[in-house]
């Protein structure tokens, strides 16, 4: 930072022996022009250097984000409402954990970020590109965001039921076929898969099995198309995960026996399926899922139930533990990130599906010893 020189700096000690010693002297030709220069040479520098430190960089810096309790309210909203069912209030805490993104399109990092993320252990920086695509937009950020976090919903309303064994229609429609797919030819786009092999397909579960059950052999598939029913014969091939597939992607659509609205603002993804699945089953029973205790977790979910692997799980663990919770329910694909991250006072229950995660929460909140759950340590 520059200072201003003081009076006593600006006596001239070139004195002569006749000076008035409680005089002060000229200052000398263009001593003031230099001083000038220093001063805007200074300011430029300054400028010039938090011009850079504004600056956009290609990274994201990942920090812990709010909670939000499924059972408890979003502003003046509840977070989960059910008409057309009977509900029963639920205390407890059943948090779902965000991460604060700084960087992407939405809002590019600058060096200053980078910086004070390296200094803090509790932050995470990537490359842009491991996390957005290269070339997307703040527009299609938003977009994807919200088509996840509607996805997401509507999964765990089905996952939810489907744990309370409460009957509820799915249907599932190609949305497109893979590379190299094995129902290229066969199956289109638009198609509905009405069943396999005879089976009544009502969730993704039975084309599943049957495919495991047939262990590569064809399987035969009733479709609607355009109105009109036929069946094809598909020879299923294994994926990279060593499972059967038809080499479909489907979308799925839903009826449901009642209505389940989910309401929460500024929060996007899919990462929060598991804990709204399991603030839906907690509304929908009697008595308390946690007995009042404070649970937090994340992970994607299935229509059937199966719990995914997200991002950020060590800031999620840390805004967890900060916002007061004492279990941790963590998806066991993501075990590699939580082993060596874990708060202090957390503890962090390992689950794969949404059944794993409602007796676990069961079991805290009936006061049984919780130590034998499944953990990250003996994956």
């Amino acid at each position: 930072m520059l200072t201003s020189p003081s009076p006593e700096g600006s006596v001239d000690p070139r004195q002569t022996p006749d000076a008035d010693p409680t005089s002060a002297a000229p200052a000398p030709p263009g001593g003031s022009s230099r001083y000038m220069m220093m001063v805007v040479s200074g300011l430029v520098a300054l400028g010039l250097g938090l011009g850079a430190a504004a600056l956009p960089v290609p990274y994201v810096v990942e920090s812990a984000g709010p909670t939000f309790n499924t059972l408890g309210q979003d502003g003046d909203k509840p977070v989960i409402t059910v008409s057309g069912h009977e509900t029963y209030p639920a205390k407890g805490n059943l948090d779902l954990t965000t991460v604060l993104m700084a960087g992407g399109p939405k809002s590019p990092a600058s060096i200053y970020d980078l910086f004070r993320a390296w200094l803090d252990k509790s932050k995470a920086v990537y490359p842009e590109e491991l996390i957005y695509p290269k070339g997307t937009t703040a527009e299609q950020t938003v977009q994807q965001g919200e088509i996840a976090m509607e996805t997401s919903q509507e999964n765990a309303v089905a996952a939810a039921l489907r744990e309370l064994d409460i009957p509820f229609e799915q249907r599932l429609t190609v949305a497109g076929l893979s590379d190299g797919s094995p129902s290229s030819g066969k199956l289109q786009e638009g198609d509905r898969l009405l069943a396999i092999n005879g089976k009544a397909i009502t969730s993704m579960s039975v084309v599943q099995a049957e495919l495991s059950a047939g262990a590569g052999a064809p399987v035969v598939v009733g479709i609607d198309r355009n109105g009109s029913t036929t069946s094809v014969t598909v020879t299923p091939t294994k994926n990279a995960s060593d499972r059967y597939v038809l080499g479909v992607l489907l979308s799925s659509d839903f009826t449901f026996p009642f209505d389940v609205k989910i309401s929460l603002d500024n929060v996007g993804g899919p990462s929060a399926g598991m804990m709204f699945a399991l603030g839906i089953v907690d509304t929908l029973t009697p008595g308390d899922l946690t007995g009042g205790r404070h649970v937090a977790g994340t992970g994607t979910i299935t229509a059937d139930g199966a719990v995914g692997p997200i991002g950020g799980v060590a800031q999620k663990m840390i805004g967890a533990r900060q916002h007061g919770a004492t279990m941790f329910l963590a998806p066991a694909a993501n075990c590699a990130d939580v082993v060596g991250n874990v708060p202090d006072g957390l503890q962090v229950v390992k689950v794969e599906t949404l059944a794993d995660a409602k007796a676990a929460v069961e079991r805290l909140g009936s006061g049984q010893d919780t130590s034998g759950l499944p953990t990250c340590a003996n994956n």
